[in-house]
């Protein structure tokens, strides 16, 4: 499912997908939310889990700068605190209206 549009409307991400149905993510959920092998870690084969350590967030890591598009299935958030490593798939996205 592709979104039709998307757009930063104050501490919230607005989605409107193709069915018709529109999402509203807060912003500190979706960063809280970041997919990154230094958020959420990363497994390796012997299934030991790595990643950074927690730490608190910053004042400004709820910020939205901007949203890059990849390719045709993702974006990748652009936070006030420099944190860009997280690519949110349109599924995953998908997940949070639910």
């Amino acid at each position: 499912m592709r979104p039709l549009d998307i757009q930063s409307i104050g501490s919230e991400l607005a989605i409107k997908w193709a069915d018709g149905r529109e999402d509203f993510i807060a912003l500190e959920k979706l960063r809280r939310a970041c997919p990154c092998a230094g958020c959420k870690g990363e497994i390796d084969i012997l299934g030991n889990l790595y990643k950074n350590p927690e730490k608190p967030y910053a004042a400004n890591a709820f910020e939205l700068v901007k949203l890059v598009s990849v390719g045709g299935y993702a974006l990748q958030p652009v936070w006030a605190d420099g944190h860009n490593t997280g690519i949110y798939s349109f599924e995953y996205l998908r997940q949070f209206g639910l």
